[in-house]
């Protein structure tokens, strides 16, 4: 049975905070709580405070904040020396890393916080280390060196109860299946990692794992209205905690599923809007992946051909220097969707 989701980032005074907290309240919170233990020279509490404010910029796609956020937080803890609160300011950092597609720096902060969790005994922090090692993975692509950890995590989280963490594990794996077409099982996982978050009143997870069913919908099941009716009810959950970063990669999702079901006109309006939320928050990744989507549906309103494949080639390059291992296979297969030719005398492996 899993319990009630629970944020452990939220810690000393702000535990009372629910994991559905609204950043903009957790943001003012965490920062009156930081400055009241900063008066009173309470530095772990200090640290602990910094850390939920840390999270609450990067989620609100606030990168340079989150940044010194996070970095303050590390420094005051190694000044009380508070090996705990080390580790969850380096696991917010390595997160921030990934977010802004940082990733060799994304796994060295990471791996830096699951030996410093383990030290401290948290196996919380060492835990949520970890996944953000094994997602940081994920991302790039590199299925065969994280799956396995994905499938230990998610053992650990269920045999502690813990939903939060089972629900991710659930949709990285799930997302890993669906990247290499294995719908019915990802489904599978998508829907019991939605029915857990439910019952565990994670709208965070719940809003993620409907973003997952809604793409093996418009994948498999070439239903784009009951997709665009799951990412509709992903968006209020969104919205309601201001998850500036999960509601770009909704429209962006909504893009797609708009583009497959050939409506080009709507699809390049959400990839736009996308691509202007990724660039607001200095996302590198979904900015790409929008461009790429919005390429995509200008050329099937008509654009140049020579410009869509100019642009192709650039997002091949910009899609690789992030770290993206399946980079060339998602424009290549743009490409040969589009009936372009790749440019004479371009070496298929050059970007490897």
């Amino acid at each position: 049975m899993y319990g009630k989701a629970f944020a452990p980032e939220y810690q000393g005074a702000l535990t009372t905070l629910s994991v559905n907290s609204s950043l903009t309240d957790v943001l003012a919170a965490g920062t009156e709580q930081l400055r009241a233990a900063e008066r009173v020279g309470a530095r772990a509490e200090a640290a602990r405070s910094g850390l939920a404010v840390a999270e609450a910029h990067r989620r609100l796609g606030q990168v340079a904040d989150a940044d010194r956020a996070w970095k303050a937080s590390y420094r005051t803890a190694r000044e009380a020396r508070d090996t705990g609160a080390m580790a969850w300011a380096l696991w917010s950092g390595g997160t921030l890393a990934r977010q802004r597609g940082a990733f060799p720096l994304a796994w060295r902060l990471l791996r830096l916080a699951a030996e410093l969790g383990e030290q401290s005994g948290d196996v919380v922090v060492r835990g949520y280390s970890l996944a953000g090692m094994a997602e940081t993975g994920r991302i790039q692509g590199d299925y065969a060196a994280v799956t396995a950890l994905h499938e230990q995590l998610l053992a650990e989280a269920r045999r502690r109860g813990e939903a939060r963490h089972t629900v991710w594990a659930l949709e990285g794996i799930a997302q890993i299946h669906r990247n290499t077409g294995a719908y019915d099982t990802a489904y599978a996982l998508f829907e019991e990692a939605a029915e857990i978050a439910s019952r565990a009143e994670d709208r965070r997870g719940h809003a993620w794992a409907l973003r997952g069913l809604a793409d093996i919908v418009s994948v498999r099941d070439r239903d784009p209205d009951r997709a665009l009716a799951l990412l509709s009810e992903a968006e209020v959950s969104c919205r309601a905690m201001n998850l500036s970063g999960a509601l770009a990669y909704n429209h962006k999702m909504r893009g797609n599923v708009l583009y497959r079901a050939g409506r080009y006109e709507r699809a390049r309006d959400l990839y736009t809007r996308a691509l202007a939320e990724f660039e607001a928050m200095s996302e590198p990744r979904g900015r790409a992946l929008s461009r790429l989507g919005l390429v995509k549906s200008l050329a099937r309103l008509g654009r140049d051909h020579a410009e869509t494949a100019a642009e192709l080639t650039e997002l091949a390059s910009v899609l690789e220097g992030i770290g993206l291992r399946h980079a060339q296979e998602m424009v290549e297969g743009a490409r040969t969707e589009l009936g372009l030719t790749r440019p004479e005398g371009a070496d298929p492996e050059a970007a490897r």
